[in-house]
């Protein structure tokens, strides 16, 4: 999958889970500062971003990814690791 689709992908998730419209996401947006999302909203990230992609991710690592355009290069990441595997 390329990045394109990933990042297309975790916009999604993101409108899902922290209610905001598809237009104000930006690569650089902070979740916390800039999309207003809550430390239960993060978890809910995490799960949602697993359930979409199909991959087990690390909850330490991924609470550590603030911005949207990281979580597509985490993802993505995460997703060439497994077709490595």
């Amino acid at each position: 999958m390329d990045k394109s689709e990933v990042y297309r992908r975790v916009v999604g998730v993101v409108c899902r889970v922290l209610s905001v419209n598809e237009g104000l996401v930006e690569p650089d947006n902070h979740f916390v500062f800039d999309l207003g999302a809550e430390s239960t909203q993060s978890i809910q990230l995490v799960a949602a971003f697993e359930a979409e992609f199909g991959i087990e991710i690390d909850e330490e690592a991924a609470l550590g990814v603030q911005t949207v355009g990281a979580a597509a290069d985490f993802i993505a990441a995460q997703l060439r690791m497994e077709d490595d595997g």
